[in-house]
């Protein structure tokens, strides 16, 4: 029986005439080449969904380290035949094998050092002796037993904090059946609140709490509770801003300072401010009374409760003070206010209003990029090209490599180091942004978003090479951001524009004494007596002087675990260098 072949479907039967024909080919076509570009379009939407992902479990879940693990398969960039380069590798190489010999005889003492057991000498003590029973004293076959001496087991105990009322007895003199006299007694010191009730001990423990430890004020009134005395908010709260009161021609001193420090980072972050019910009205002797005015009348017009206000952070390169700096939005008004009469390098994020403040500084400062923001961006465009990727990391890691070598020596010959062997560095670089090997990448990939990054602030991520001063990256400004972002977690918002100005006075002094390794309370009980005494000897209350003179005062074992830490981190650079400068095996 012959085959029948089933007649196609409706949907599918061709015209009858050719030029019918045609014209369902090309629409055909068409069709096709559609399907084919939205199935490109979907393909990569789809690899930038799975890098979205990889990189938002990266944050969640993944280690927060971006140090790269060198793959064995990954081959040397080639340095050339410069003897320049060679010498200066050679020179690395030797400074690294010094560095090491140096770190593995100083581990080795540190190890032979016995472990003190011994609690502090300087801590009272007080005795309790045990009484022993009659049997323990007298032996039923030689009588009364001799002492001989004593087991001494020391016991550290914890006491809660005692509180204390001080009562101060003021005399009073008259001239008897001499009224028109009046009464005399001695004067009265400066208090730190009206009637002195609430002695500087006091206020020191509440600011330094919340500042310092990050503890709100409901969870102070159960610290103090604790003790016998139960506060309310408001009590905690008013001593918080009469000691801002206290401090605010100290901070201003900082801020002077700050504008004489010739180079400075700066970095800010997210703090939530509560839109208030009465708009603060502009006021003309307020430069920012006018931006405060603006946003928080649109907040309220739209019925938001809140705005995302910003505590700024300045760290200056070499003086050892921090000053923050609070406003009411991501405006350039703030930084603006603060820099006006600043001249030197600034370095900061590549946001635009950093850049507008370098334009229209008519060159009074000069902005620097951060290689960390940079090298950031390459990291995290590994996985969809891992090659180039490699390359740009291994060039930064040798700029970080040299930035290593030169934390030891002074501003001067840290930018002859600079000058000497990271421009080079920078050279190669620039080189490779300009070949071959990157020109196919597609500008909105994640590694073509990085490569824009370093093109488009080269100038300024070249700024650091030639100011020994200036750090490599603002990573130790935008540390200061974690003692916003621990008290943000903690007391969640602030309720006035006044108490962001508070909090950022505050800040200033708290996290410059950490900055110095003091002990908060310490330096800040004497500041405020110091304060409210009348002194204005500014420059010797200053942390960083202050420390000389109270060498008690001095958290040393910080300063040990920075350079514990530091000695780790150039042992393993050096090794690093040493293995990397190994000849290649046949």
């Amino acid at each position: 029986m012959d085959e029948v072949t089933p007649s196609p479907p409706e949907s599918v039967r061709l015209p009858g005439n050719l030029e019918s024909c045609h014209a369902l080919l090309v629409e055909q076509s068409r069709l096709l080449v559609e399907t084919q570009q939205s199935r490109v379009a979907l393909s990569q939407e789809n690899e930038e969904l799975k890098l979205a992902l990889a990189k938002l479990q990266q944050q969640l879940f993944g280690r927060r380290s971006e140090r790269v693990v060198d793959d064995p398969n990954q081959k040397q960039f080639p340095f050339g035949d410069d003897p320049a380069v060679q010498d200066a590798l050679a020179d690395a190489a030797a400074e690294a094998q010094e560095i090491v010999e140096e770190f593995l005889v100083r581990r080795k003492k540190k190890r032979r050092q016995p472990r003190g057991e011994k609690l502090p000498e300087h801590l009272p003590r007080y005795e309790v002796p045990i009484e022993a029973s009659d049997e323990q004293k007298n032996c039923a076959t030689h009588g009364p037993r001799r002492l001989i001496g004593y087991d001494v087991i020391e016991t550290l105990e914890f006491v809660r904090a005692v509180l204390r009322v001080r009562v101060t007895k003021y005399p009073k003199f008259i001239c008897p059946d001499e009224p028109e006299c009046g009464v005399k007694q001695p004067p009265r010191p400066k208090g730190l609140v009206e009637g002195n009730r609430f002695d500087t001990s006091i206020a020191t423990e509440v600011v330094t709490a919340r500042f310092a430890y990050h503890l709100p004020y409901y969870r102070q009134q159960d610290w103090f509770a604790g003790s016998g005395w139960t506060p309310s908010r408001s009590t905690l709260l008013n001593l918080s801003a009469a000691v801002a009161e206290v401090l605010r021609p100290f901070v201003d001193y900082h801020r002077k300072l700050l504008l004489a420090a010739g180079g400075l980072g700066c970095d800010e972050t997210t703090v939530t401010l509560i839109v208030p019910q009465a708009i603060p009205q502009v006021d003309a002797s307020d430069p920012r009374s006018q931006r405060i005015h603006e946003v928080l009348s649109q907040a309220h017009e739209q019925g938001r409760k809140s705005v995302n206000g910003r505590m700024w952070a300045y760290r200056p390169f070499q003086l050892p003070i921090n000053v923050f700096d609070f406003t009411v939005s991501r405006h350039r008004d703030g930084p603006d206010e603060i820099l006006k009469d600043y001249s030197g390098t600034l370095m900061a994020d590549c946001w635009s209003g950093f850049q507008k403040i370098e334009l229209r500084s008519d060159a009074r400062i000069v902005r620097g990029a951060c290689w960390s923001h940079a090298r950031r961006k390459v990291f995290e465009a590994r996985g969809n090209a891992p090659q180039q990727s490699a390359v740009l990391l291994a060039m930064t890691r040798e700029l970080f490599d040299i930035e290593d070598r030169g934390k030891p020596l002074s501003p001067d010959e840290r930018r002859a180091l600079r000058e000497r062997e990271s421009r080079r560095v920078l050279d190669r670089i620039r080189a490779y942004l300009d070949s071959n090997a990157v020109a196919r990448v597609l500008p909105k990939s994640s590694l073509g978003e990085a490569l824009g990054y370093i093109r488009n602030h080269w100038d300024a991520l070249n700024v650091y090479v030639t100011d020994g001063r200036m750090p490599i990256d603002n990573n130790e400004v935008e540390q200061l951001m974690k003692q916003v972002a621990l008290g943000r977690k903690n007391w969640l918002f602030l309720g006035s524009v006044d108490a962001g100005n508070r909090a950022a006075a505050l800040l200033t002094i708290i996290s410059t004494a950490v900055r110095n390794d003091l002990d908060v309370w310490a330096y800040m009980k004497d500041l405020l007596d110091q304060l409210l005494s009348g002194s204005k000897d500014y420059h010797s209350l200053r942390a960083d002087n202050w420390k000389q003179s109270h060498p008690e005062h001095i958290r040393t074992y910080r300063a040990d675990e920075r350079r514990d830490a530091a000695d780790r981190r150039h042992y393993r650079r050096a090794q690093r260098r040493l293995i990397d400068r190994r000849p290649a095996g046949p």
